[in-house]
C-alpha cells in the first residue's frame, strides 16, 4: 500500500489473516528448534551433545552450498555460529539424514502436543504444496532450498514442511525489506528487540552477536535517530512498526493463494492451541527463544 492510500475492507481481512496466520506458522514450526528429542537424534549421530542441532536442521536443504550461503540466508546469526554448527554435523550424516531425524522428531511432537491437529493438518498438505509451488522464489533462497527439498508421504509431515517453507518465504521477503531499508543483522536484532518488549540486546547476544559489534549497531542506528541513550527509542520502533507493516503487506499473496477458506481451518488448528508450542519452548530453553512465535510485552 502506498502512503496515502485508503486501505479496503478486502485488504483489511487479507492483512488480519496474513498476521494472524505468520504468527500461527512461527508457533507451529518454532518449538522443534529446541526439542529434546531433536537433540537427541542429532547427538545420536556422533554430533557432540546434539550441539547446534537447530541450525544443522533448519539450514540441510541449503548446507551443501557452504557455511558463507547458509550464513546470508540466516541473515541475523552470526557466522561464528552457522560455521560452529555444519561443523560439528557435517562429518557425522548426510544432511539428508539430519533432517529426516528432525522430521521423526516433528512427527513425535506433533503426536504429543496436539494430537488433535494432526490428521486436519495432513488434510491441508496438498493445498500447502500448492501454495509454495506458486510462489516467486526469485531472492528468496533459503525458501527455494526448502521447496526443493524431498517432501514425504507422511500428510502431517508434510504439511509441517509446507508451513516451515512458508515460513522461510516470509522470512526472506522481511530480510529483503531490511537490506533495502540499510540495516544489517545486528542492527535488526536491536531493532526487533525493542519493538518486542525484549530485555535490551537480548536478541543479537543471542544470535552471536559481542560488545563491540552491537557498540558499533547502535552508533549506526543513532545516526538515523533511532538511539537515544544508548537504546532504541519510539523513532526505532515505529520504524521496525512499518518494516513489520510492509512484509505483512508483501505476504498477503501467500495465504490468498492458499485460500480464505483454506487459512481459516489452518487459524482454527493452530489458533487455539498455539500457547502449547510456546510453553512447549518455555521449558526446553526459556521464555524468550522464538521471539516470532510470542506476542509483543509493550
Amino acid at each position: 500500500m502506498y502512503y496515502g492510500q485508503t486501505m479496503s475492507s478486502e485488504n483489511a481481512l487479507w492483512l488480519d489473516l496474513t498476521q494472524r496466520a505468520a504468527f500461527a506458522s512461527h508457533q507451529l514450526i518454532g518449538w522443534i528448534f529446541w526439542d529434546p528429542r531433536a537433540e537427541a537424534r542429532h547427538a545420536d549421530f556422533g554430533i557432540q551433545d546434539g550441539l547446534g542441532h537447530y541450525i544443522a536442521n533448519r539450514a540441510a536443504p541449503l548446507a551443501a552450498a557452504g557455511v558463507d550461503v547458509v550464513h546470508s540466508a540466516f541473515y541475523s546469526i552470526s557466522h561464528h555460529l552457522i560455521h560452529f554448527s555444519l561443523d560439528l554435523a557435517s562429518p557425522h550424516a548426510t544432511w539428508e539424514q539430519i533432517s529426516d531425524a528432525r522430521n521423526e522428531s516433528v512427527r513425535e511432537g506433533l503426536r504429543e502436543l496436539a494430537p488433535e491437529i494432526c490428521t486436519p493438518l495432513g488434510n491441508l498438505a496438498t493445498d500447502l504444496w500448492r501454495t509454495v509451488d506458486a510462489l516467486p522464489q526469485e531472492g528468496r533462497v533459503l525458501f527455494a532450498a526448502h521447496k526443493a527439498w524431498a517432501r514425504p508421504a507422511d500428510p502431517v509431515i508434510s504439511a509441517w514442511l509446507a508451513v516451515n517453507a512458508l515460513r522461510e518465504w516470509r522470512g526472506d521477503t522481511h530480510w529483503a525489506q531490511l537490506i533495502t531499508h540499510e540495516i544489517d543483522a545486528i542492527e535488526a536484532g536491536l531493532l526487533h528487540d525493542a519493538w518486542m518488549g525484549y530485555p535490551k540486546e537480548w536478541i543479537p547476544r543471542s544470535r552471536g552477536a559481542n560488545d563491540a559489534l552491537i557498540a558499533v549497531a547502535l552508533e549506526n542506528l543513532s545516526a538515523r535517530g533511532f538511539v537515544t541513550d544508548g537504546a532504541i527509542n519510539a523513532q526505532g520502533i515505529l520504524f521496525r512498526q512499518e518494516i513489520e507493516e510492509q512484509t505483512n503487506e508483501l505476504c498477503i499473496r501467500q495465504w490468498k493463494i492458499f485460500g480464505e477458506d483454506n487459512t481459516r481451518q489452518f487459524l482454527s488448528l493452530i489458533e487455539p492451541i498455539g500457547s502449547r508450542f510456546v510453553e512447549r519452548i518455555n521449558e526446553t530453553a526459556g521464555p524468550n527463544w522464538m521471539p516470532a512465535a510470542r506476542e509483543r510485552r509493550l
